[in-house]
């Protein structure tokens, strides 16, 4: 059977709720896949808010796919992961990406949040690059979604209507709730702290210069227990974006949120008498200080119903300790770009849209279930799962734990190639087979069957 035979390819009108990250990259896959796209951004300006963001192999790839200028994002390029010694500071276990690109075909990436998403809404509205630019618009706050008709409300009285809506609004999903989905959540038995420090200022002072190591280095996280530093190097080394993670009990922050008022240097020192005084000396001139609100979330029973979707943090908020987070909203758009484009959508978006259901799913609810274990084990940790011979290496579940493999290896075009000739095969059976003769090869390759 010929591509269009069950109908064919058309051109969406597509409204992407939330303007930042997810909501850029879906508008972007999009776009390279004809369709015309419009984002609607709640707050008077697009931009991020917070500091690091990790972008590994399976993220990355779809960067270049869709033709990002990833330059612009001004990375690091991370060549290894090091855990350290919470007291001491040595290197308790490393995994070494220098034959990271080779094996995988991309380099890990880590970029300054805010920087990332200027990358991404250049390449989003700009004219340059493949299909029609996408429209951004400010002060379009979602206040509810007509899943029959497709039209969307906003706060400030305007009304739209599109053929196909993707909520990417976060965390505090509107569209979620339009979807009739309520979180199951419980405040993390986790806190954390993030601060700046900038590579200048602690090179002045004397103090180690870790923006030459080019890896994401951890203190702690070994033996179970919640007291884990992460620091992710960003703007080409300059900056040096530290997560601060300590038991709740310790300092309890689930109500408060990003872009308060900074908290004191003093606090973020306080639940670490006994870290390695190196790092200490770091977060003594941190800037910038902000709580970082940890909940968990329990899967969602869906992404997706009528013409309206879920992307990112909105369809599967997820702890932070497999750096995968933003990694997931790119596959989301990824799946998106692939799913609707000339080579694979026939017209029918309810299709579509189960698929995207179907595989995005159980790959988003694997990835939060091993981010929550490495909460508190270093070793659950994509890539430190693979370092077995390291003496304190214990996992909960050997078949369970996330692996590196699994992670880049993942190719989103066969899984939908896959689901859509599992799903068109189906469909094909119950609507055109009935009444042919028993062992009949169709042109699909499809034999008829006894019922």
């Amino acid at each position: 059977m010929g591509s269009n035979d069950l109908g064919g390819w058309r051109r969406l009108n597509v409204g992407v709720v939330g303007g930042g990250i997810g909501g850029l990259c879906v508008a972007i896959a999009l776009r390279r896949s004809g369709h015309e796209v419009t984002i609607y951004e709640k707050h008077d300006f697009a931009g991020e808010v917070g500091a690091s963001v990790s972008c590994a192999a399976n993220g990355t790839r779809w960067l270049h796919e869709w033709g990002v200028d990833v330059a612009k994002g001004d990375p690091v390029i991370l060549k290894k992961l090091i855990n350290r010694d919470w007291k001491t500071g040595e290197p308790v276990s490393v995994y070494d990406l220098d034959d990271y690109e080779k094996k995988w075909g991309y380099v890990y990436n880590m970029f300054h949040r805010q920087y990332m998403h200027s990358m991404l809404k250049d390449c989003a509205l700009q004219e340059e690059g493949e299909g029609t630019p996408a429209k951004l618009l400010v002060n379009h706050a979602c206040q509810e979604i007509d899943l029959a008709a497709g039209t969307i409300t906003f706060k400030n009285g305007v009304k739209v209507t599109h053929d196909l809506i993707i909520g990417a609004d976060g965390i505090g999903s509107v569209v979620r709730g339009v979807l009739g989905i309520t979180p199951s959540k419980t405040p993390s038995d986790q806190s954390c702290l993030h601060a700046n420090v900038m590579t200048e200022k602690a090179v002045e002072l004397g103090l180690v210069d870790y923006s030459q190591n080019e890896a994401l280095e951890y203190w702690g996280g070994q033996e179970g227990k919640w007291d884990k530093i992460v620091l992710s190097p960003c703007n080409g080394g300059k900056l040096l974006s530290y997560y601060c993670f300590f038991p709740r009990e310790k300092g309890d922050y689930v109500n408060q949120s990003w872009g308060s008022e900074d908290r004191p240097i003093e606090e973020l020192l306080a639940p670490y008498p006994e870290l390695d005084a190196q790092v200490k000396a770091h977060l003594a001139i941190g800037i910038e200080v902000q709580p970082w609100r940890l909940w968990m979330h329990k899967p969602y029973p869906y992404l997706a119903k009528n013409m309206v979707c879920l992307l990112g943090d909105a369809g599967h908020p997820m702890m932070p300790h497999q750096s995968q987070g933003a990694c997931m909203a790119i596959e989301d758009a990824g799946a998106l770009g692939v799913l609707f484009s000339k080579r694979y959508f026939r017209g029918d978006i309810d299709e579509s849209l189960s698929v995207y259901n179907d595989i995005r799913l159980p790959r988003v609810t694997r990835v939060q279930s091993a981010a929550a274990r490495a909460a508190y084990n270093i070793n659950e940790r994509i890539g430190f799962s693979a370092n077995k011979d390291i003496a304190t290496y214990k996992v909960e579940d050997e078949k369970a734990k996330l692996t590196i493999e699994e992670m880049n290896a993942y190719d989103i075009p066969m899984d939908v190639e896959e689901q859509l000739a599992l799903k068109r095969g189906e469909e094909f059976g119950a609507k055109f087979t009935k009444g042919l003769p028993i062992g009949l090869e169709l042109p699909n390759g499809i034999i008829i069957g006894k019922e």
